[in-house]
């Protein structure tokens, strides 16, 4: 099957690429309705995992006629666990693909580079499905969106919240929504504290949790960061907070010259991650900034110098933040 004019037909294969999983889910259940339409997958539907499968027998179970039906389903999942000579046998199958199949490749981070990813990108313009996870900044709307689907409302500090218990898998922030909305029986909105009552922490924090704690000046939720980060060095920590500081004392700057908006290009740096570094930067005086740039090398010499990292990083931070 090739390309058709018409944009609904089906390709002879798709490659659903990206590491959002319950996007990933999302899309493989789209396409196989689409294909059921089409004819009964019964006995004629196969799943491979990449990482076991070889690569002449998912091109056997598409070369396969239907049984009773017009049309075949072949998913491979983990696609991106094929061996490089299974791969090869796919890539030269999908040049004179079965027209009575459709070949779905599932994928967390297939390179665009890969001769698989281009060998199904020439079968048309929609056969590459991209699952690439949402930015941290937009996950709070999908995981609120994800309250209506389950017929709750959360709150925006609720989904943020959420977020922070449970991390970035939307398949495991979809689940626990879940859950919630068949325990919150009581009925109204589920607010930010009855997250806490009814979700335990899952999610190992990350640095950037760290650095943005300091950047609102938060002494309660740079301590909380910092009990879940035991497998992050002290040196990776303050070099991480040490970066937000430059970054704020530019927004600072930038701001007092009336050239705010200039501060993603000036910092390189996509806007979304800047968005709310003006604003941080009014938590702090410029004296302030400069003091705990400096102390940083100097906490930085003492941690080389056989002072315990942990403590003396913390003593660091507790100065910075503290007002």
């Amino acid at each position: 099957m090739t390309a058709s004019e018409d944009k609904n037909a089906l390709l002879s294969a798709y490659l659903i690429n990206g590491e959002d999983e319950l996007k990933r889910q999302a899309v493989l259940k789209r396409l196989r309705a689409r294909v059921e339409k089409l004819g009964d997958l019964s006995f004629n539907s196969d799943t491979f995992t990449g990482a076991s499968a070889s690569g002449a027998e998912i091109v056997g179970a598409c070369n396969t006629l239907p049984f009773l039906s017009d049309i075949r389903l072949v998913v491979v999942t983990d696609a991106d666990a094929l061996k490089k000579a299974d791969s090869e046998q796919i890539i030269a199958y999908l040049s004179d693909p079965a027209p009575t199949t459709v070949l779905a490749l599932v994928a967390t981070k297939l390179a665009k580079s890969s001769r698989l990813y281009k060998a199904v990108d020439a079968l048309g313009k929609n056969a590459i499905i991209d699952c690439s996870p949402l930015k941290r900044a937009e996950l709070p709307r999908t995981v609120v969106a994800m309250g209506k689907q389950h017929g709750v409302a959360l709150s925006y500090a609720a989904a943020q919240k959420l977020i922070e218990l449970v991390g970035e898998n939307t398949v495991a922030l979809d689940a626990e929504v879940q859950k919630l909305a068949l325990a919150h029986i009581e009925g109204g909105s589920i607010d930010e504290r009855i997250v806490e009552q009814l979700v335990e922490r899952r999610a190992e924090a990350k640095p950037w949790d760290l650095s943005d704690a300091l950047s609102r000046r938060d002494v309660k939720a740079c301590m909380d960061v910092l009990g879940r980060l035991d497998s992050v060095s002290e040196y990776t920590l303050l070099n991480q907070c040490t970066t937000r500081i430059r970054e704020l004392m530019c927004a600072k700057a930038l701001e007092e010259r009336g050239a705010a908006q200039s501060l993603a290009d000036t910092l390189h740096l996509p806007s979304w991650r800047v968005r709310d570094h003006v604003r941080y930067s009014h938590n702090y005086t410029g004296e302030e900034l400069r003091n705990a740039l400096m102390a940083s090398c100097d906490t930085e010499k003492a941690m080389k110098s056989g002072s315990p990292p942990r403590a003396t990083f913390v003593r660091w931070l507790l100065g910075v933040v503290s007002k």
